[in-house]
């Protein structure tokens, strides 16, 4: 759960957070629980619900990351050095663009791509139709690559 957390909301100390609160919401909810079969799809949505309390508390206090850009007067750096550059940039630039795509695609993009889940497990744990996850999936994917595009233009 922590790892899904993270994933979502980018930052450990929020994915704890969210985590303490879904286990603390899910005890608290545990006597309504209808199916105990679907317990994980039940838990995933408490999380999923979670993170995006803690997202809208974070739009109220606005973080701001900074990333030390190195010494310039250091000289040319060898072409390792500038592939890793190049690396971490790309990845600063994933980061940021994955950050402004709405909590349910990020949350469909994680479940899938990181957690590896069947559309099927996806789907039980938002209560949607399969269907509905596929195309909400292929929905994700295309708002995280025009986010990704608008990146590489600033």
């Amino acid at each position: 759960m922590v790892r899904t957390a993270r994933a979502i909301l980018g930052h450990d100390a929020d994915a704890q957070d969210a985590v303490q609160e879904a286990f603390v919401a899910a005890w608290r909810r545990l006597p309504g629980l209808r199916d105990p079969e679907r317990f994980d799809a039940w838990l995933g949505r408490i999380l999923l619900n979670a993170c995006r309390m803690t997202l809208r508390r974070r739009r109220v206090i606005r973080e701001i990351r900074m990333v030390d850009a190195g010494d310039e007067q250091a000289g040319p750096a060898d072409d390792r050095s500038g592939r890793f550059e190049q690396a971490t940039a790309d990845a600063d630039a994933f980061d940021r663009a994955f950050a402004r795509l709405p909590i349910e695609e990020r949350a469909l993009l994680v479940l899938r791509h990181r957690d590896e889940l069947p559309i099927a497990e996806i789907a039980a744990r938002l209560e949607i139709p399969a269907g509905t996850a596929k195309s909400r999936l292929f929905h994700a994917r295309r708002a995280l690559e025009r986010t990704l595009a608008r990146e590489d233009r600033q």
